[in-house]
């Protein structure tokens, strides 16, 4: 498990960011970290990678606390891999396939097991054919996948990404979340940092909602857009697509009971349901 204790973290000038802050990112784990922009979750993912080290309170991996020291970071970051949100951060060879090697051959790994490890994760983020194509002659897209299978190729039990959606258009977006659920079922833990509501509700297993330094709410995707107040507070709004479902069940036009849909199909399903629902009546 991936934890954080008690942890406290201020920008220089002693400008607060994080105030004791508990989580818990356990094995295979999808969670989603939403809030406004600069609420703080790019250093919050930051801060699990070991990137940047908390004023007070501790980071654990497998229940024992992190080492700042050259070994202990080099083995967290094998285990806790981060990708930022600016992919022009992380690529700085001349071909893809040189890049995505970059993290492997630093493992010392035979070269045999890096090219199998490159080819793999090409082809898990659906790029198996950029292999020998120049990072600067990459679409924006293309490079968030080429930055997220470089990190991929050291075979991290956990994948931190920042705003993974922001540039993307919104093939590239689905792209991109079909590409993470491939890598979450060979049993990845992936947390994503973003302010996209709808990507957030439809790919998650748990929601984390940020704010104010602090973890404000955490649940259920479909419950935790329940505290209106919360979001007004921290400026936020649930996605349509609850909003939309939630309605037909106040209004009685869909069984309670039923999941709430968490994509566009599953809602267009709820209302042709409840158009027949209603159309049954008037007959």
């Amino acid at each position: 498990m991936l934890e954080m204790n008690g942890v406290d973290y201020a920008y220089p000038g002693g400008i607060p960011a994080l105030s004791a802050v508990d989580m818990a990112i356990k094995p295979g784990e999808k969670v989603a970290i939403v809030g406004a922009n600069g609420a703080g979750k790019t250093t919050l993912l930051s801060i699990l990678n070991g990137t940047i080290r908390p004023d007070h309170g501790a980071v654990r991996l497998d229940g024992a606390a992190i080492r700042y020291d050259r070994a202990g970071l080099r083995g967290l970051r094998q285990a806790v891999g981060l990708v930022l949100q600016d992919p022009d951060d992380q690529l700085f060879a001349a071909s893809v396939f040189e890049d995505v090697s970059f993290g492997p051959v630093n493992l010392g790994l035979a070269q045999p097991e890096i090219r199998a490890r490159v080819e793999a994760s090409l082809l898990a983020m659906g790029i198996g054919d950029l292999g020998d194509r120049p990072t600067h002659m990459l679409s924006f897209g293309q490079k968030k996948r080429v930055a997220i299978a470089g990190i991929i190729a050291m075979r991290p039990r956990y994948l931190l990404l920042d705003e993974p959606s922001a540039g993307l258009d919104p093939m590239g977006v689905s792209q991109l979340m079909a590409s993470l659920q491939r890598i979450s079922a060979d049993g990845t833990a992936i947390v994503l940092a973003t302010h996209d509501m709808y990507t957030a509700y439809a790919w998650a297993d748990r929601i984390l909602i940020f704010g104010d330094g602090r973890i404000a709410c955490a649940g259920d995707p479909e419950l935790v857009f329940s505290d209106r107040a919360l979001l007004a507070r921290l400026q936020l709004e649930p996605p349509l697509i609850w909003e939309a479902a939630r309605a037909l069940r106040q209004a009685g036009l869909v069984n309670g009971a039923l999941k709430m849909p968490r994509d566009r199909e599953g809602l267009l399903a709820e209302i042709k349901l409840a158009a027949d629902m209603a159309a049954a009546l008037a007959g």
